[in-house]
């Protein structure tokens, strides 16, 4: 099972599940039904869990070339662990992934029709936009929006099973401040733990293209305006959101965000990355300790 687990990052899938009911308890304001909430946590568990399978099996060969004759490295804390890309390292066959992925995309297909059957189409959308971020990896650095785009894809499913018919305006401004965090908090700092690797098999990641300068100041950019565009957010909830909720966020989006996102562009240091990556992670788990907060005051 620890093979299977590692295949879909479930570690870092259960911290992403948080950003789903942050978004959930935000935009409705209070807990859903206990039969909602429970379908809704097993449907965003095996889409998270089939999603980052997903994006081994599909970049397999890639991952192959990219620790031939290399070890892997350690990863970051919330990826720790001698197994990962269990696949190309040989200790899971590629039929055993594929089963895994398409029985946890089937439970997930299951959930959201019970859910929304508007819902299909987020996770049908899913797997194309995985993999088309995968298959990009040699072709664009632009990849890392359509990453966000991917990371968004859960938050935004999680707001259409408490509100069936939401702003397109608020929700874009959602997808943004989604974007913006999985930019500059995850994607490019994993990038920048990789930078050696992708370099070798000729990938065109964010770090590879333009160095570490470049990078660090799209990686602080990028998190500077995940947290001006997390101090918007009171605007989609009917709670009463004022002065406290949006200081709680700035603290959050300060320590876990900008603190480590400033000392990597500072030093341009792999290690900064990592640490960054490892912070930036927590960040949804941070919000949905904020908003569970003052749902249950309200």
């Amino acid at each position: 099972m620890r093979k299977y687990l590692a295949l879909s990052r479930s570690t870092h899938g259960l911290l992403d599940i948080a950003m789903t009911g942050f978004a959930a308890l935000l935009w409705l304001g209070h807990f859903p039904a206990w039969p909602v909430l429970a379908v809704a946590l097993v449907t965003a568990a095996a889409g998270y869990t089939a999603l980052y399978a997903l994006n081994d099996l599909v970049g397999v060969t890639v991952d192959r070339e990219k620790f031939a004759g290399a070890d892997i490295k350690a990863g970051y804390s919330v990826e720790a662990s001698d197994l990962r890309y269990p696949i190309a390292q040989g200790k899971l066959s590629l039929a055993r992934g594929v089963a895994w992925f398409a029985l946890w995309y089937l439970v997930a297909l299951v959930g959201a029709w019970w859910l929304n059957p508007f819902l299909v189409l987020v996770v049908l959308a899913a797997p194309v936009l995985e993999t088309a971020y995968c298959l990009l990896l040699k072709v664009t650095w632009w990849r890392t929006v359509v990453s966000g785009l991917v990371k968004s894809l859960g938050p935004v499913a999680a707001v259409l099973v408490v509100v069936p018919q939401p702003s397109l305006a608020w929700l874009g401004l959602m997808v943004a401040w989604l974007v913006a965090w999985e930019m500059g908090g995850q994607n490019i700092p994993a990038d920048w733990n990789d930078v050696e690797e992708d370099r070798r098999v000729g990938a065109r990641t964010i770090p590879v293209v333009f160095g570490p300068r470049v990078a660090g100041s799209v990686v602080l950019l990028t998190l500077a305006a995940a947290v001006v565009l997390g101090l918007c957010l009171p605007v989609v909830s009917p709670l009463a959101l004022g002065l406290p909720y949006q200081l709680a966020s700035l603290v959050a989006g300060v320590w876990l965000l900008l603190w480590p996102g400033l000392k990597l562009f500072l030093s341009r240091d792999g290690r900064q990355a990592a640490r960054l990556f490892d912070r930036a992670s927590l960040y949804p788990l941070a919000q949905l300790a904020i908003v569970t907060a003052f749902v249950l005051q309200g």
